[in-house]
């Protein structure tokens, strides 16, 4: 028990460096900066690890990126939404199609809508200089990237069997 534990951690470790190190390629779509190699590991991280660590692992992404000046407050709504939402649904239907669907619709719709109160409250930008909808578009744009690099990243795990080894199925480390 304590052994999957460590192996969890690490992972979870592993994937919050991809998506720190992943924000250094990222490139800015109206008032946002995408980066999608946060929503690939949002995926890979709801695919193995589950949901709630998906989540931890967002939000200490987002902050770690922040302190080094390599994300802004907008990747706090935009990455946890999408890695709960994602964790769900994988962990409910196990189908990576819908998986890679609920990243896109937490991120970019859910994340989106949020991301609005948290510019104005938060970043001081006024109503008018931002539309409601705003941060909508540039999260999808920057999920959808995410998502097609996960699913050629789980594909190739499927091929090689190594999906199996660690999810869930056949008593991998996501159920344990």
């Amino acid at each position: 028990m304590k052994n999957n534990e460590i192996k969890k951690l690490s992972i979870a470790g592993i994937l919050c460096t991809i998506a720190i190190v992943g924000s250094l390629f990222s490139f800015p779509v109206f008032g946002s900066k995408c980066a999608p190699i946060q929503h690939m590991v949002n995926i890979i991280c709801a695919v193995i690890l589950g949901p709630w660590y998906g989540v931890g692992v967002a939000f200490v992404a987002s902050f770690l990126r922040n302190l080094l000046g390599l994300g802004s407050l907008m990747a706090f709504p935009g990455s946890m939404f999408g890695a709960l939402l994602c964790g769900i649904v994988y962990y409910k239907t196990k189908n990576i199609s819908l998986t890679l669907i609920a990243e896109a619709f937490g991120t970019s719709i859910l994340g989106g809508l949020s991301a609005y109160p948290v510019a104005i409250l938060l970043m001081g930008k006024s109503a008018g200089d931002i539309a409601f909808y705003a941060y909508i578009v540039p999260f999808l744009i920057s999920t959808v990237g995410g998502a097609f690099f996960s699913a050629i990243l789980l594909s190739s795990l499927k091929k090689t069997g190594l999906h199996k080894t660690m999810t869930q199925e056949e008593g991998g480390i996501h159920n344990a």
